[in-house]
């Protein structure tokens, strides 16, 4: 094959990279909800590799004012968290998380998937229903599958939404009791000094790893219900 074939089928296959990468960037733009690479693929050809492609976009964009990260499974953009202290503004909350709310949802991310009985068990109190479906309205639980044991439970998990709303790639990534006594959400005795709910969480986790979601757990729900 002549030279200069082999430079128009490169330059074929760079064009044709390029327009996928278009394609990608305006869907990603364009979604309301962050994409999955299955998502992504169906609309491109079958000959490009969309994971290679969004990882390839995803270096393009590092260090810029909007990033593209990928959180459970899935991928959007989102502005650069240490640009974060300029886009801060103050809005009028509709509604709070209700501190057994916060508390319930911080149990579910530590042990999921768990059952109703077995939260309530953690808890050493009951939680009403309206706790958990306002949780399910928000988006940041969901029904999981059921216990085999008598009366087939059903147990609650996080969802994809909870991961992307507190910057999580996944559950693994929830602090632990070192980090938040390090974060200064904890006093040198374990004694929280911030919210009682979180203490019982921290008391029952079974998992740990680094950075502050439930930090934001604490603070007002923005989005209306």
């Amino acid at each position: 094959m002549q030279t200069q074939q082999i430079d128009d089928i490169l330059q074929e296959n760079k064009n044709e990279e390029d327009h996928a990468l278009r394609i990608i960037e305006a869907l990603l733009f364009a979604s309301d909800a962050p994409l999955s690479v299955m998502d992504v693929q169906k609309h491109l050809e079958d000959k490009i590799d969309a994971k290679f492609l969004l990882r390839k976009l995803q270096t393009f964009y590092d260090g810029r004012g909007v990033v593209l990260m990928e959180n459970g499974g899935k991928w959007a953009f989102r502005t650069a968290a240490d640009l974060g202290p300029y886009l801060t503004h103050h809005v009028q909350e509709t509604r709070k998380l209700s501190r057994s709310a916060q508390e319930v949802l911080g149990i579910i991310a530590y042990h999921q998937p768990i059952t109703r009985t077995e939260i309530e068990t953690i808890r050493g109190v009951g939680i009403s229903k309206g706790t958990l479906d306002l949780l399910i309205e928000i988006g940041w639980i969901k029904l999981g599958k059921r216990r085999e044991t008598p009366g087939r439970p059903v147990t609650f998990m996080t969802t994809d939404h909870f991961l992307d709303h507190f910057g999580l790639y996944s559950v693994k990534d929830l602090p632990g009791l070192k980090e938040l006594k390090e974060a200064g959400f904890l006093d040198d005795a374990g004694r929280d000094i911030s919210s009682e709910a979180l203490q019982t969480v921290l008391d029952h986790a079974e998992e740990t790893a680094a950075s502050g979601a439930l930090s934001d757990i604490e603070d007002d729900i923005s989005e209306p219900l």
